[in-house]
This record gives structure tokens, sequence and C-alpha cells, in this order.
């Protein structure tokens, strides 16, 4: 078997969107934001999916989604195989909502390296971002096991993002990580703009077995519980209740802020030049990743696209006046 076929994409899909909720309620339902259009065309969900499939084989693409969101992710996700559409019973944070589809896939594949992708973002340069990827994933000189996260090059100081802080070689064209920054003011993060510091996009490739040992590390028995969980899953005839009484007691785990400070020693970083990522995770990004859009003519395909738009961010911020009529630009 080649190293390609140990390669798997997850694309992290279960989050609840709260940061975005102003933006992205209708008629009183809150749409969690990897649903919903940028502008016009597929979701932001749909867009991760094709991001996957430039580094991973169609059945090799896996998503987390969480139940109560089943109405949404249900059509969205009808071309994935139903054994890689791995649901979570609630959204317990990004650590937990990483942590059980790589256990389901170390079960499956335990020779496994992963690509994980937020479903939540949106990119401009998508065949940028895609040679980083492949770059990222491709196996290890010697077949050392590593982390490598993709650090984007900063066009700005933005207080709401992570920080990488690398430690830069001429040698390889990915580096040490020196430390993570999580949110700094915009003083800090001016600095750390000075720093050669890199924007954490929350976008990685790992050995999956390494993946697990940052989790171990951190919360052994939170993994012990999941594994058992999975196990007696598997064997019973009620997954759902079995997975469901589990994450009654999980707590909840930002992946950023409990699993990676401290393991800076585990993980590269490599950096890539400004793409036209966002995370969208604002209304005013959301409206800053729309000024950015080439501007198209509506023709009439485009025209009817748009009806089967499930909620589109664009018309949303329109009908609000703007994400800077919320806020000062």
């Amino acid at each position: 078997m080649s190293d390609s076929d140990h390669l798997w994409a997850l694309v992290l899909a279960a989050g609840d969107g709260r940061r975005l909720q102003g933006l992205t309620t209708r008629n009183g339902l809150a749409i969690p934001k990897q649903f919903c259009s940028l502008e016009r065309g597929p979701s932001l969900l749909r867009e991760a999916i094709a991001r996957a499939a430039a580094v991973a084989a169609p059945d090799r693409i896996c998503a987390i989604v969480a139940a109560q969101h089943r109405r949404w992710w249900r059509a969205q996700l009808d071309d994935l195989d139903a054994a890689n559409v791995i649901v979570q019973p609630r959204n317990k944070g990004t650590a937990i909502g990483m942590l059980l589809p790589l256990l389901t896939l170390l079960d499956r594949d335990p020779d496994s390296r992963i690509v994980v992708l937020p479903s939540d973002h949106h990119v401009r340069d998508e065949a940028r971002l895609a040679r980083a990827l492949q770059h990222a994933a491709a196996p290890r000189e010697g077949g050392r096991a590593e982390i490598v996260l993709l650090g984007l090059e900063p066009t700005t100081a933005d207080s709401q993002l992570g920080y990488i802080v690398p430690r830069r070689s001429a040698a390889r064209p990915h580096h040490a990580v020196e430390r993570f920054v999580e949110k700094p003011d915009t003083a800090c993060a001016r600095r750390l703009l000075g720093q050669g510091a890199l924007w954490n996009t929350f976008i990685m490739a790992a050995d999956a077995q390494a993946l697990l040992k940052l989790f171990e590390r951190r919360c052994p028995d939170v993994v012990a519980a999941m594994r058992d969980a999975i196990r007696r899953a598997q064997t019973g005839s009620d997954a759902g209740r079995t997975l469901g009484r589990l994450y009654e007691m999980l707590p909840d785990l930002d992946f950023s802020r409990s699993i990676l400070p401290g393991q800076e020693q585990y993980l590269r970083v490599l950096p890539i030049p400004d793409c036209g990522w966002s995370d969208l995770g604002t209304p005013e990004r959301v409206v800053e990743a729309l000024e950015a859009l080439p501007r198209t003519p509506r023709d009439a395909a485009a025209a009817a696209m748009d009806r089967n738009v499930l909620l589109s961010l664009a018309a949303q911020s329109a009908a609000m006046g703007g994400a800077r009529a919320a806020g000062a630009r």
C-alpha cells in the first residue's frame, strides 16, 4: 500500500458558530456558518470538502458533524461514504471534535496521516493553499512522525486571531514552533508581526499516531474514555446512546488552548503567503472577504443558484446594512 493510500482528510464541521450568530440568524433560527454560503455559491462546508479533495481521495474524506445539525448537513454530505460522516452527540469544543474522528480513523487505518481542515473558512486563492497542503501532507523524510501546522503570513495585526511564533530555519521550508499566542491585543499583535509570527489557520497535516500522543499527554483520561465508548458503540446495538452518555460527562476542550500549549517541541509550522484566507469569525471579517471577491456579472445560472442557497452571508450582511453598520469600520 502506498503512502497516498494512508492519507485522509478530516473536515471539522460540528461547531455551533456562536460568534457569527448575529449574521446567521434568520426567522429566529441560527444556522451555523459552515452550512451557509459566503456569497451565492456552495456552502463553506462544501468549499472545505473541495479543499480536502486537493489532497485526499474521495473515499478518504471524512467530516465530523453534530447530531443537532442533521437538518443542515444531511444533504450537504450525501456524496460522502456514510462511514465517513462521523456524528458526535453535541459540540464539546474543537479538541473533542478532533479526538472522536481521530480514534475512529486510527481503528480503520493505524498508519493514517490526516489533513485537518475547518469547515467554516473562506480562501480566495485555493490553488496556493492546495500547494501548501500537499507539501505539508507529504511523508516526512526517514518516515519521522511529525505534525505540521499551516501558518499564514499576516496582512494586519489582527487581535482576534491566534498567532504562531516560529523558530525560523533557512535550511527547511517548515520551522520549529517557539510558542502560541491566542488573540493578543493590537499592540502585542504588532510586536508579534515584528518577530515574524504567523496567523494560526488551524489547518494541519499530521501522522495520526503523533496527533493522538498530543491528546494522551494532555488528557489521558478523556482519551481512554473516548476509546472505550467507541469500542462499546461498535459492539453494541445503540452507538448513539453510548456516545451520548460519554458526551454528557466530557468537559469542553479547545484544541488551541488545552492541547497545543507546552507541546511546541512536537510541532512544525509551514509558512504560506497570503492566499485570501479568512476565518469569517466576525461580521467585519465577512465584509472584508466579500469586498475582496472578484466582481463578476450575475448571469441566469448564478441567479438560479441564489435560490438554492441555504443562507447567503452576503445577503444577510446587505440586509443588515453591512457588518460595519454594527460596528465602526
